[in-house]
C-alpha cells in the first residue's frame, strides 16, 4: 500500500512530520520524537482522541479505533503539522 508522508523542513533545518515508517527518518539526522496525542478506549467501548499534548481538543467518541486514528491524523495534519512553532 502506497502512503504519502508530509514533511515540513524549516529554514533553520528543523524537520517536522507525523511519525511514520514510510521513510527512515534517521537518515535526516538526530531525532526528537514526541507524542502528539492519545487514542484511548472509553468504558462503553468507544474511542476518543486527546490532542492535549499539542494544545488541541478532544475528538470523539468514535465507534471504531480506526475512525479515531483517522480523525487524529486529519486534525494533526491540518492544525499542528503546518503551524510555525
Amino acid at each position: 500500500m502506497e502512503r504519502d508522508m508530509q514533511i515540513i523542513i524549516k529554514p533553520n533545518g528543523t524537520v517536522r512530520c507525523l511519525y511514520d515508517e514510510v521513510i527512515d527518518l534517521r537518515a535526516l539526522g538526530r531525532l526528537a520524537i514526541a507524542r502528539g496525542s492519545h487514542v484511548e478506549p472509553e468504558a462503553d467501548s468507544s474511542w476518543v482522541v486527546d490532542l492535549a499534548p499539542v494544545n488541541g481538543p478532544h475528538l470523539g467518541p468514535f465507534s471504531q479505533r480506526s475512525e479515531a486514528l483517522t480523525a487524529e491524523r486529519i486534525w494533526l495534519e491540518a492544525n499542528w503539522l503546518s503551524v510555525d512553532t
